[in-house]
């Protein structure tokens, strides 16, 4: 009993990880890409279907399982591959099966829970504020940095002269030859309609 109740408490771990991840990225799009405002009942109930889904795929996972059990009882050859299951297999098969369906009656349970909705939501936003904050983080320490203050300034000085170099000038460069032919066409037809 003690191996299966840490699988099911594994994989309700996984699973739960999985629905606050999706949590997470539909908050960032609701709020930050969409301009939309943090609305707890309403990124709960995307908590309860992402849950949903995860449970139904547990279950979905314990009737292949199923399958493969009825498959193996009584055949005693070699197996022909990873998935080929024999009777040998079936104790294992019985207690994977066991397992999936706990993990999707735990998510189930969850998801009739106000309270574990509102926990995973809130981790969901608290995971959503780190990867803004570290975003802004990152992004104001690199653009607003000083040479005094980047440790590697001296040792990628060499790097930053040769992307100019190579990268930024030659850019430039083909810019202007571009500008300077589309004002010699543009002073072409500008004299060949001041003929006519």
């Amino acid at each position: 009993m003690g191996r299966t109740a840490d699988a099911i408490a594994e994989g309700v771990a996984i699973a739960t990880a999985a629905a606050r991840l999706s949590v997470k990225n539909q908050i960032l799009v609701g709020t930050i890409a969409g301009g939309g405002v943090f609305d707890i009942d309403k990124y709960s109930a995307q908590a309860r279907d992402a849950l949903l889904a995860m449970a139904q795929e547990s279950e979905q996972a314990a009737e292949l399982l199923t399958a493969l059990r009825k498959k193996a009882r009584g055949r005693h050859s070699d197996p022909s591959g990873t998935h080929d299951y024999r009777d040998r297999d079936v104790r294992n098969l019985k207690r994977r099966i066991k397992q999936s369906l706990g993990v999707a009656g735990k998510l189930r349970e969850m998801t009739e829970d106000p309270e574990a909705l509102r926990r995973l939501v809130e981790d969901a936003r608290a995971a959503a504020w780190a990867d803004v904050r570290g975003n802004l983080d990152r992004r104001l320490r690199v653009e607003g940095m000083r040479p005094d203050q980047d440790p590697d300034y001296d040792k990628m000085r060499d790097a930053r002269i040769q992307a100019l170099k190579l990268v930024d000038l030659q850019a430039l460069s083909s810019q202007q030859r571009a500008r300077k032919k589309r004002e010699k066409t543009e002073r072409r037809a500008a004299s060949g309609d001041a003929g006519a």
